[in-house]
C-alpha cells in the first residue's frame, strides 16, 4: 500500500516507518525540514517537507504521495517541563496539531480519496471518567472535567478521535496509545523520570492509587502496523496487559534506574504544587484495557507489562 505518515521523524513515526517499508509498503513521510528527508530516505521511504499548520501546505503533500491510508502521528512533545500545573500550555502545540492537523489532513484525504485514517490520540489513563472500575474499555466514557490544567488538551482529543471516527467515506482508526516508555522517552534510563527519581524528587502522592497504563514505544510501532493494515474502523487502546497504580510502578522504576525509593506526600500539601490535574495524575486516575486491540487487530505487546520492560526495554 502506499503510505503517508504526518509526523515521520517523530517518536512514533521514526519507529514506524522501518517497519512499514520491511512489510513491503510504499512509504512516504512528513517531515518539518530537509535534514528530515534525508533520515526518511536513509530508511527506505521518502520525505516531504510539510508545515501541519498550513491547510496548502498539507493538501499539497497529500497530492505529491498520493495514498491509500494517512498515519496521523503529529505531536510536539520535545523539550515539555513536566510542569503539570501548566500541562495545557505545554501541549498548546500538540493540542493545535490534533485539532487543526487533523482538519487539514482529513480534508486533504477527502480530497485525494484516501480511504483509511489512521490518528494517534491518548489511553494511558487520565482521559477517562474516574467513577467505576479502576480498568476502562474503549466503550467507558471520557472524564467531564478533568482538571482546570488540562482542558483545552482533553478537548483537543475529543476533537480529533470524534472527527477522524466521524469523517464520511473514509476508514477512521484511533490508536490511544498509553504512556509511553523506551529508548529516546521520558520514562528512559536517561530520561527526564529517571533524574527525578534519582534526585528523590519524585514522591507518591496520597495512597498513589492512580492507575496507569504503559506501552514500549516499539509495541506502539507494531500496533500502529496491524491498525493500517487490518484494523476496522473505531477506536483502539494500545497499552500493555497490566494496568497498574503508581504506588506499585513507581517504586518499581526508581528501583531499576539507580533511583532513591519514592517519598510519600499528602495530597492536601502535594494540591498547591502540581495542581487538581496533577493530583489526579497520582491518586484517581484510570487505566485501559487492550482486549480490544489484541483480538480485533491480532496484536500482542513484546512487553507484556511494565514489570518486564522497565527490566529490559527502557534503554
Amino acid at each position: 500500500m502506499r503510505i503517508f505518515i504526518a509526523g515521520a521523524t517523530g517518536a512514533v513515526g521514526s519507529r514506524l516507518v522501518p517497519l512499514l517499508v520491511e512489510a513491503g509498503h510504499d512509504v512516504t513521510g512528513s517531515t518539518r525540514r530537509d535534514t528530515g528527508c534525508e533520515a526518511l530516505h536513509a530508511q527506505g521511504a521518502t520525505g516531504i517537507v510539510m508545515d501541519p499548520l498550513s491547510a496548502e501546505s498539507v493538501l499539497a503533500a497529500v497530492a505529491e504521495a498520493k495514498p491509500e491510508v494517512i498515519v496521523h502521528e503529529l505531536t510536539a512533545l520535545s523539550g515539555l517541563s513536566g510542569n503539570l500545573k501548566k500541562w495545557d500550555q505545554e501541549f498548546a502545540m500538540t493540542n493545535r496539531l490534533r485539532t487543526e492537523g487533523t482538519d487539514h489532513l482529513l480534508a486533504a484525504a477527502a480530497t485525494h480519496g484516501v480511504r483509511r485514517f489512521v490518528a494517534q490520540s491518548f489511553g494511558g489513563g487520565w482521559a477517562y471518567d474516574r467513577t467505576g472500575g479502576a480498568v476502562k474499555s474503549e466503550d467507558d466514557p471520557l472524564i467531564g472535567d478533568p482538571g482546570k490544567e488540562a482542558r483545552a488538551s482533553l478537548a483537543a482529543i475529543r476533537h480529533l478521535e470524534d472527527t477522524v471516527t466521524g469523517a464520511p467515506g473514509i476508514e477512521g482508526i484511533v490508536l490511544r496509545y498509553g504512556n509511553f516508555y523506551g529508548p529516546g522517552n521520558a520514562t528512559s534510563r536517561d530520561g527526564a523520570l529517571a533524574d527525578l527519581l534519582r534526585q528523590g524528587k519524585l514522591p507518591v502522592v496520597g495512597g498513589g492509587t492512580g492507575v496507569w497504563s504503559f506501552v514500549h514505544i516499539d509495541d506502539v510501532g507494531s500496533a500502529t502496523v496491524a491498525a493500517v493494515e487490518r484494523g476496522a474502523p473505531g477506536i483502539y487502546n494500545i497499552v500493555d496487559d497490566e494496568p497498574a497504580p503508581v504506588n506499585q510502578w513507581l517504586p518499581f522504576l526508581a528501583e531499576q534506574v539507580g533511583g532513591k525509593k519514592p517519598m510519600r506526600l499528602p495530597a492536601w500539601i502535594a494540591r498547591p504544587l502540581i495542581g487538581q490535574f496533577g493530583t489526579a495524575l497520582m491518586t484517581s486516575v484510570r487505566g485501559s484495557s487492550n482486549a480490544k486491540a489484541k483480538q480485533a487487530l491480532g496484536w500482542t505487546p513484546t512487553y507484556a507489562t511494565w514489570r518486564q520492560g522497565f527490566k529490559t526495554g527502557i534503554g
